[in-house]
């Protein structure tokens, strides 16, 4: 993007890629913040490292210890081979943990701590073992009003918190809409091997007033659609989700 809007946001970033500084990325969802989480890890001097991608909601307290932390071969029914748990599978590199405010709290404790002493011990083991990340965490929720509500962890909100980055969506960003259309439009033409594409006024015209409630999620799948009903190289007709903004 080449908005004011979104321009703020990477100079921040890069005043942040080479510390150890925890961030967190706030916006709605379907503003690409995992996108903007693993070009901070780019840039970064742990480029070198992996970029550990981890859906927060989807960890389950049954599996929270094994998936976070790891395990040893037999340490339980089902172990049959050892676990590189995601802390450490992020040693030397950056452990992003996604929608961080659907995390169960019995799971935040537990992360938390590894925040604190970077320290882990796989399920079975009893020595801990050292880890080296960075952390950055995302939310589309207001976590000061979770906080209010007892369902996150204020200690673990401001070891968290540490950098803030704001990441404003599409609305307010319509000098970025047929810049980031175009670039979905010509990614679909190369992935599929055809000609390139182009819109028409009519169509570029509506792509830049429409509101965009999914953001460039809907952006994206609008265009493919798109892309998928013209004939010839020009985009003449575009549907747009009819699902409105919470």
């Amino acid at each position: 993007g080449e908005s004011k809007a979104i321009t703020n946001v990477f100079k921040l970033a890069d005043r942040v890629l080479n510390s150890d500084a925890a961030i967190l990325v706030i916006g709605e969802s379907g503003t690409g913040k995992e996108m903007l989480a693993k070009a901070i890890h780019d840039g970064s001097n742990r480029s070198n490292g992996t970029f550990v991608p981890v859906n927060s909601a989807a960890i389950t307290r049954e599996l929270a210890d094994s998936l976070l932390f790891g395990h040893k071969k037999g340490s339980f029914t089902g172990a049959n081979e050892d676990r590189t748990g995601y802390f450490e599978q992020a040693d030397g590199g950056t452990l992003f943990l996604d929608e961080i405010g659907d995390m169960e709290l019995s799971i935040q404790a537990k992360v938390l701590r590894v925040l604190e002493e970077k320290t882990v011990r796989r399920v079975g083991e009893k020595s801990e073992r050292k880890v080296d990340f960075r952390i950055v965490s995302a939310t589309n929720r207001d976590l000061a009003d979770s906080i209010q509500k007892g369902k996150f962890r204020k200690d673990l909100y401001y070891r968290l918190e540490e950098y803030p980055l704001f990441l404003p969506p599409l609305r307010d960003r319509q000098n970025d809409v047929l810049l980031l259309a175009q670039h979905f439009l010509d990614e679909y033409c190369e992935n599929n091997q055809l000609r390139p594409m182009s819109f028409s006024a009519e169509i570029s015209d509506q792509i830049t007033k429409h509101q965009w409630p999914g953001n460039i999620r809907e952006l994206k799948n609008a265009i493919r659609r798109a892309a998928i009903r013209s004939d010839g190289q020009e985009v003449n007709n575009i549907s747009f989700s009819n699902i409105e903004s919470a």
